[in-house]
């Protein structure tokens, strides 16, 4: 268990075991690889990140998954590993999400790719996210960096 405060001060845990906070979590969110590249999204708001969003009445964490990305980015994946979960206690709400690495084998043209302005694709991340205005408050906590060392720890 990793346990620290996110970019807002709020306390987040995060585990690499399978569900440790709930065995149905509302939120996903999924860092994903097209050809040796990451593939981000550009939210209208909050600017470069990894795709998510909430999980639908009738649907399975996984599907939710497959959805936001399409949705966001318009790729298809080919394959979707659970990583993780982390828990927000926010200063009005708890946040549950599902982590996740999916590798992306399409990238579709999309009339609307909803709340964001479709996908971005970066060779490297880069090593100090947290200074980079670019990029979304979300990819700038231990999250993503625990994350990325748990994607490479499993050899995805």
């Amino acid at each position: 268990m990793i346990n620290f405060n996110d970019y807002y001060g709020n306390v987040v845990q995060l585990s690499f075991d399978y569900l440790p906070f709930s065995k149905n979590p509302k939120h996903v969110w999924v860092i994903c690889k097209y050809k040796d590249q990451w593939l981000l999204t550009i939210h209208k708001k909050r600017g470069f990140e990894f795709p998510g969003g909430k999980v639908e009445p009738g649907e399975s964490p996984d599907e939710a998954a497959r959805r936001e990305v399409m949705e966001e980015t318009g790729a298809t994946i080919s394959s979707l590993h659970y990583l993780g979960q982390y828990k927000v206690q926010a200063k009005l709400d708890l946040i549950i999400k599902n982590i996740y690495f999916a590798e992306v084998d399409q990238l579709h043209d999309r009339d609307t790719f909803f709340e964001t302005n479709g996908p971005i694709l970066l060779d490297e991340l880069p090593t100090n996210i947290r200074l980079n205005e670019k990029f979304s408050f979300i990819m700038k906590d231990k999250v993503l960096q625990e994350s990325l060392k748990q994607i490479e720890k499993l050899s995805f």
